[in-house]
Formats: C-alpha cells, sequence, structure tokens
C-alpha cells in the first residue's frame, strides 16, 4: 500500500508552487472564506491572472497546452486543486466559462463551437450560463424559456435568474426549451447566445455583501442563429448532466479545504476569547474536526474510483455535506465572537467581519448549485436507490 505521492507527483507541487511563487498576484491570494468583496465585473488584473495561468499551462492542467494545461495526471490534478485551495488562490472570478462552457463545447460541440473554448477557459469571452427560472431552479427540467423555430434561426422568450456573471458576460451558454410538448427532461436545447443581442435586458442583483454578480436576464424575441444550437436538438439534458459533472467534478476539494480553513480559524477565535479550554467549546470544535478529516477522506476515496475509470457517488454527496457543515461552522463562529457578532461594521467586527460575513454566505451555500433538499433526494434516489415518496 502506498500512502505517499510518487516523486514525479511530488515534481509536480513543487513546480506549482514555484510558479505561484513567480507570477500568482496579491490579490488572487484571498485566503478568505467568500468571494463577495463588492467587486464588480472582472478586474483587469484577474483578467490578467487567468491569463498567465493559461498560456503557462496551469489553467486546467490535464489538457493539453493549447487549451492551458500540461497533460496532468488525475493525481497530479487533485494536488492542483489542493495547493490552490490550500493557499486559497483563486484561478479566476468567473467560474462559468472555464469550469462549463469551456468543458461542454469540447465534448458536445461543433468544430466552429470548439474553437471557442480556448476563449473561454482562458477568460479572454466571459460567460454566463442560463439555467435557472423563477419556476425552475433546483428544478431545472421544469425551465420554460422558449426558442421559437424560425427557418434559419430561433427566436427566444423567456427569463432566467440567479446568472451568475451575467451582468458583465459576453455569452451566454443558455438552456432553452425546443419542443413544448415532449417529456419534462425532453425538448431541451443549449443555444449560445451573444449577451449583446437585441431583445435582451439584464437586471443585476446585488448580493448582501455589497457584490453584484447575479442577474435576472429577459429574452424577448432574441434572434439566434441556429449554427448556435449545441449538440443535436431537443438533446439539451445529456448536456446539462455533462455540465453539472464539469462543474462539480472538483468543488469537493474547495469545499473541504475551505471548511479546513473555517476550522482554524475558529480554533484562533477561540484561543483568543480565552474559550479554549470551555469544554463545549472544545467538543465542538473536536466534533467539527471529524466531520472536515471524515469528508476529506471520502473525497479522496471517491477521486481513486473516478481515477481509476469508476462512478464516484460518494462525490453526490460532497457538495450537501460541505456546503452544511461550512454553514455550521459559522454558525460557531458566531457563537464564540458572542454579542460581538452583531457588530457589522469591519472596522471593528471580529477579524474585519469574517465571521458574520461568512455566515450570510454560507446559508446561501445550501442553496446556489442546488439545495440541500435536492441533494438530499439525489443521493437518496440516485445513490442510496431508495424509492421516491
Amino acid at each position: 500500500m502506498q500512502l505517499s505521492w510518487s516523486d514525479e507527483d511530488e515534481a509536480f507541487r513543487r513546480d506549482l508552487r514555484a510558479f505561484l511563487d513567480e507570477h500568482c498576484p496579491p490579490e488572487a491570494r484571498r485566503g478568505k472564506d467568500f468571494m463577495g468583496e463588492g467587486v464588480d465585473g472582472v478586474p483587469d488584473w484577474a483578467r490578467a491572472w487567468q491569463a498567465t495561468l493559461f498560456d503557462h499551462g496551469w489553467m486546467i492542467p490535464a489538457y493539453p497546452p493549447e487549451l492551458g494545461g500540461r497533460h496532468a495526471t488525475p493525481t497530479q490534478t487533485l494536488l492542483y486543486l489542493e495547493e490552490l485551495a490550500d493557499q486559497g488562490i483563486v484561478r479566476s472570478v468567473h467560474f462559468g466559462g472555464y469550469a462549463i462552457v469551456g468543458p461542454s463545447l469540447l465534448e458536445f460541440g461543433d468544430e466552429a463551437q470548439r474553437a471557442l473554448a480556448p476563449a473561454a477557459i482562458r477568460g479572454d469571452t466571459v460567460w454566463c450560463v442560463g439555467m435557472s427560472e423563477p419556476d425552475a431552479g433546483s428544478d431545472l427540467a421544469a425551465l420554460a424559456t422558449r426558442a421559437v423555430d424560425d427557418g434559419d434561426s430561433f427566436v427566444v422568450t423567456g427569463q432566467k435568474v440567479w446568472t451568475s456573471y451575467a451582468p458583465f458576460a459576453d455569452m451566454c451558454f443558455c438552456y432553452v426549451r425546443t419542443d413544448p410538448e415532449a417529456p419534462k427532461h425532453k425538448g431541451i436545447s443549449v443555444l449560445l447566445i451573444d449577451m449583446a443581442s437585441p431583445g435582451i435586458e439584464v437586471r443585476p442583483l446585488r448580493h448582501i455583501t455589497g457584490a453584484v454578480e447575479f442577474a435576472e436576464v429577459f429574452f424577448d424575441d432574441v434572434v439566434v442563429p441556429k449554427a448556435n444550437l449545441v449538440g443535436e436538438r431537443n438533446n439539451g439534458w445529456r448536456i446539462t448532466m455533462g455540465s453539472l459533472a464539469h462543474e462539480r467534478g472538483g468543488l469537493w476539494v474547495e469545499g473541504v479545504f475551505g471548511a479546513h480553513r473555517a476550522l482554524d480559524g475558529l480554533i484562533a477565535l477561540a484561543r483568543r476569547r480565552g474559550l479554549d479550554a470551555d469544554p463545549v467549546v472544545r467538543r465542538r470544535l473536536g466534533e467539527a474536526y471529524e466531520q472536515v478529516s471524515s469528508l476529506r477522506s471520502l473525497g479522496y476515496k471517491g477521486f481513486a474510483g473516478f481515477a481509476q475509470g469508476s462512478s464516484a457517488p460518494e462525490h453526490s454527496f460532497m457538495k450537501l455535506a460541505t456546503s452544511e457543515l461550512r454553514k455550521q461552522l459559522f454558525e460557531l463562529g458566531m457563537d464564540l465572537c458572542g454579542p460581538a457578532g452583531a457588530v457589522v461594521d469591519p472596522a471593528r467586527a471580529e477579524e474585519d467581519g469574517r465571521w458574520w460575513k461568512g455566515f450570510f454566505v454560507a446559508l446561501a451555500g445550501t442553496i446556489g448549485g442546488g439545495t440541500s433538499e435536492i441533494q438530499r433526494n439525489v443521493v437518496a434516489t440516485r445513490v442510496l436507490g431508495l424509492p421516491r415518496a
């Protein structure tokens, strides 16, 4: 049994650390529990940093150099994700392009569409993903935005909501209904929509932390060329599943390491406040440590199966478990702060407001990307094989 990394993998890690030490800008070394800093759009430093990662083969290491990688092995990809998470370094401030759109175009697009992938991964093109709607949030199959065949084009009408990056996106990877008579999971297609097209209205939604990232997007008879149809017409559900798989493939690493950073912060907070000897506090911290360690081991188990070509049912549980755990950790942080937890002025709050901000954002983490309720149903039916109620 090998319980250590190979010499090649350790050399890979050293190369990565050397690159990060030399090239990573201070703005990317956030080391924060959340991204909401009141920054709207894509700052110049973020564009330059993402391009630097791509040009040096560190954007998606498993990809070939022309796609921002270096043919890294699955194990090396895991080491890469862990190193970035451990140092609190962000690759990009617009996740959808490199993690959803680029991989989906490469897997499902035609030759012209695959040619759009490098710019999406490098960050030259900012993408949003049009999934959620007012009546189709976690139940994506209920989407109603329609695309009507109009000869050489589709005419799109409808509304999306909670669309990340829409206020400053160049393009939209949009899920639409092309056959309203088909069963719920059928009749869905994916269109590439230029956000500058006539008939599109974007209404930004501001975070409680002050940042503008989400938006409502309204489509009023938007004309989209048929060449912008991704994959087969009415077969968009297959692309949906692929998109979500790309999105969540490495997120468990960020979730576990984010929880670990929060736990380290809680221990330091308890010591500063003289609560580290309190038996109740010690028990709660111990329980949190057990959960973080167990989830990390579970993630490794799923990754080992995935790397060997089998499924990783453990990862279906990881999103649910890590988002719920982070909520519990920041609730504990608010408890440890005591009355000071209600102070929202960063100049006077504990650690510049880390705990109250993290508390609010952690609540959102149990909703975004699929609510905890939906995740429990998915785990129950698709992993455990339990019957539907």
